[in-house]
């Protein structure tokens, strides 16, 4: 048995208004609410072939249907219509953005705080420092007799900081003059280009030109490539943690613990954010999480990636019954202010 164009219709019609009203849909109320020009008796027997296709189910013997996880798949794959945002919610987004753009350790926050804001459900990002960490700038500052301390920007606009001890007393004048010769020489470097013998051999040149002593330069080197190697523990951020418990999917006071359990633990939060495959986006829905607990749930993932330096993940949780349409517009709404069409 197909499903054809009417049977599809009467399930985004009883999706559309079970994710309104968490209650079972009758075939009455489908025939009152759209014009499908067709009687409730008809409606309530393509009802019936969708139960016994998969596609609803009946939680009672006397009540509407509700949508399965194989119904909200098929509405999701093939049925759901874009949707654009009010203006008021894109510029919330777009704004949040805006204003944090090339600050990476408050960019996937503030996403996540303006998407749970708008959507109202559960957003989670994670963070996590580029692996190619480039060299933008490298500033000396003298501590006490031949110690500096060495601040490097990364072209993340993330800032690293370390001590030296260079073979010579550090003096203002040969520290600024330092600065600025590892600076006109290393930016653009990475991590990589550190361990290259012809990058130690160019700089003992540029060293020589300018006047200063080649001994500093393996001290340097060897300062800055363990600065920049260092990868920071991945930072996990959950905004909007009370919003889904707010759904009377988790009226239970079992389910809700069992869910803010999950919710609560890093290991698990950085599992279930992160997207497997290379689609943009990514919808799990129901069964198809992993988790027990998580089998009412829905989660959409995205990755983001900002010229081909990877920044984090986001995840937005709701009931199974969550609107996909207004979530995506949300995503696609962020990553279109990041360049991310």
């Amino acid at each position: 048995m197909g499903l054809n164009d009417r049977k599809m219709k009467i399930l985004a019609a009883i999706i559309k208004d079970y994710i309104a009203t968490a209650e079972p849909i009758a075939s009455r109320t489908i025939a009152k609410k759209y014009d499908f020009g067709l009687s409730s008796a008809t409606i309530r027997n393509e009802m019936s072939d969708l139960e016994e296709m998969g596609y609803v189910v009946a939680p009672h013997a006397s009540s509407g249907r509700i949508p399965s996880d194989k119904g909200y798949r098929l509405y999701v794959d093939q049925v759901m219509k874009k949707r654009k945002l009010s203006q008021e919610q894109q510029a919330l987004i777009v704004q949040a953005l805006q204003q944090e753009m090339g600050r990476m350790e408050t960019m996937m926050q503030e996403m996540a705080r303006a998407i749970a804001l708008v959507t109202n459900y559960t957003t989670i990002a994670t963070q996590q420092t580029a692996k190619r960490h480039i060299i933008k700038h490298i500033q000396l500052v003298p501590v006490e007799g031949a110690v500096v301390a060495m601040v490097i920007v990364t072209a993340e606009n993330q800032v690293r900081n370390c001590t030296v001890v260079l073979p010579v007393t550090a003096s203002p004048t040969l520290v600024s003059k330092v600065s600025k010769v590892l600076s006109g020489a290393l930016a653009g470097a990475t991590v990589e280009d550190l361990g290259n013998v012809m990058y130690i051999s160019m700089m003992r040149h540029q060293f020589g030109q300018a006047g200063l002593d080649t001994a500093m330069v393996e001290p340097l080197i060897n300062a800055i490539y363990s600065a920049m190697g260092i990868d920071e523990p991945q930072q996990v951020h959950t905004i909007g943690i009370k919003n889904i418990l707010e759904y009377p999917e988790f009226a239970d006071l079992d389910k809700a613990r069992a869910l803010m359990g999950v919710l609560e633990e890093k290991d698990e939060l950085l599992a279930l954010v992160a997207p497997s495959g290379g689609d943009k986006i990514q919808i799990t829905i129901g069964a198809e999480n992993n988790e027990l607990v998580l089998q009412d749930c829905s989660i959409i993932r995205a990755k983001i990636s900002i010229d081909q330096q990877f920044y984090g993940n986001i995840a937005i949780i709701g009931p199974t019954r969550m609107d996909y349409a207004q979530v995506m517009s949300a995503l696609q709404t962020a990553l279109t202010a990041l360049g991310l069409k």
